[in-house]
């Protein structure tokens, strides 16, 4: 209370008949004083996360109609991963240049943990991220399911993945398998503790009673790659970090089978943050950008039905049923 009154300028007991007026004019109890000061009751926790929603959407407001009314473009930030952005970059950035002419595009690249905290935090306006658990005041629809790979390094004399005939990495088609249970006799290198393609191998070795041995534990994509093309550790990694690698042949790929990893993707928006003004058409663009991104990973992509509809309305329809099942 001590501090509270200093940010505020206002004498410690003046600030607290304030709180008291309030309580009694909403007929609850906000706080809970106690001997080490005071903490928020439910209803206290409540009126204060409503009162900071209030108080961003007065600030996106403002923005907005200041915008409108310079006629400036609005900006947005969109986070994505790595291995989208190694994929389908060129679309995006050409697209939305012509497609959104109002919007001034920043891309935010990074891990799918740290892209949601940036969401929470209102430093990403949307999100392209993988194995999004439910979270308070994040909507998220999903996309589609991605098969992860077994990666090694490669063979002397190896050559590199060939293009189609239709200029694109013709891969699915062209990688060996390799059971989950031999995948686990080597050696792996790891990201970190949160990172979600760890937690698929985790889980399914949990399930399977097998041990994961694991070298290292590794954040940086272009870090486990180079301990990989070493020889000293075998990975696994989504499709989309290593294609140029594979391409070129300095890494050896290999479908995992019997069980496959997979890992889901989702867009991602805070329930929160008021809605942008070219926000329908930002959607879409992406889920053309996303069927895209299909294409690139051809056998090893799943879709959902959501890409089979422009993604407004399926981000539409994810908003109604949430409020619903919250009614």
């Amino acid at each position: 209370m001590t501090r509270a009154a200093e940010q505020l300028f206002v004498a410690q007991p003046a600030l607290g008949m304030q709180i008291r007026q309030l309580e009694d004019h909403l007929g609850v109890t906000l706080l809970r004083r106690h001997s080490r000061g005071v903490s928020p009751t439910r209803t206290g926790q409540l009126l204060y996360e409503r009162a900071c929603e209030v108080l961003r959407l007065v600030d996106e407001t403002e923005r907005q109609v200041t915008a409108a009314g310079r006629r400036e473009r609005e900006g947005v930030v969109l986070g994505v991963t790595n291995g989208y952005m190694n994929l389908v970059a060129r679309e995006l950035i050409e697209q939305a240049r012509l497609q959104l002419p109002g919007v001034r595009l920043s891309l935010a690249e990074e891990r799918s943990p740290v892209l949601l905290g940036a969401l929470e935090q209102h430093e990403v306006d949307v999100a392209l991220a993988y194995e999004v658990h439910e979270r308070p005041g994040l909507l998220r629809v999903p996309l589609l399911e991605e098969e992860l790979l077994f990666i090694t390094a490669s063979r002397p004399g190896a050559t590199g993945l060939q293009p189609s005939s239709a200029g694109q990495p013709d891969m699915p088609s062209r990688l060996a398998s390799i059971d989950f249970e031999q995948v686990l006799q080597h050696e792996l290198v790891l990201p970190g503790q949160r990172d979600g393609v760890r937690q698929q191998v985790l889980s399914a070795a949990r399930r399977l009673a097998l041990e994961v041995r694991v070298q290292l534990d590794v954040s940086s994509i272009s870090t486990i790659k180079n301990i990989v093309m070493q020889g000293e550790a075998a990975a696994v990694v989504p499709y989309g970090n290593v294609r140029d690698d594979l391409l070129r042949g300095s890494l050896q790929a290999r479908r995992i089978t019997d069980p496959g990893l997979r890992r889901t993707l989702y867009l991602v928006r805070s329930r929160k943050r008021a809605a942008m003004r070219h926000e329908s058409a930002l959607l879409d663009l992406l889920g053309r950008c996303t069927q895209v991104y299909c294409q690139a990973l051809g056998e090893l992509a799943h879709p959902y039905g959501a890409l089979e509809q422009p993604l407004s309305q399926a981000m539409a329809t994810a908003m109604a049923e949430e409020t619903e099942a919250g009614g």
